[in-house]
């Protein structure tokens, strides 16, 4: 009879915690950047610094525009792309954070045209 009850026991217990792995994970906030400017390269003025924080895209205007990006229209482009050698000024700027729960840090200036087309694409989080 001991054993039957230390069986039923058991078995009552094995199925405790079930509900938690069945509980949906929360979203990931659309995104949680930290953004740093520096108008003029290493010029004398400070570098801008702010952040973005949206859980949705309804939440503003800029929330909208973030919603939009593509990440991949943000990584650097690859050595074997060929880039146009215009120059768009001193301007640098990094992004740290994450967006859609991937992980970014990402580095931009405008040395080329290829620069450039990144900064236009992150003009949402950059200005």
């Amino acid at each position: 009879m001991a054993l039957t009850c230390l069986a039923v026991a058991v078995s009552l217990a094995a199925g405790c915690g079930s509900d938690d792995d069945e509980r949906p994970t929360a979203a990931p906030s659309l995104a949680d950047l930290r953004v740093k400017v520096d108008r003029d390269g290493k010029g004398g003025q400070p570098a801008e610094t702010g952040t973005v924080r949206c859980s949705s895209p309804g939440e503003s205007p800029q929330c909208e525009e973030v919603a939009a990006l593509r990440l991949a229209d943000l990584e650097p482009t690859s050595g074997a792309t060929a880039c146009t050698q215009l120059y768009g000024g001193p301007q640098t700027a990094t992004i740290e954070g994450t967006l859609r729960g991937e992980p970014v840090d990402l580095s931009f200036s405008r040395v080329n045209g290829c620069e450039m087309a990144r900064w236009d694409a992150a003009r949402p989080l950059l200005g």
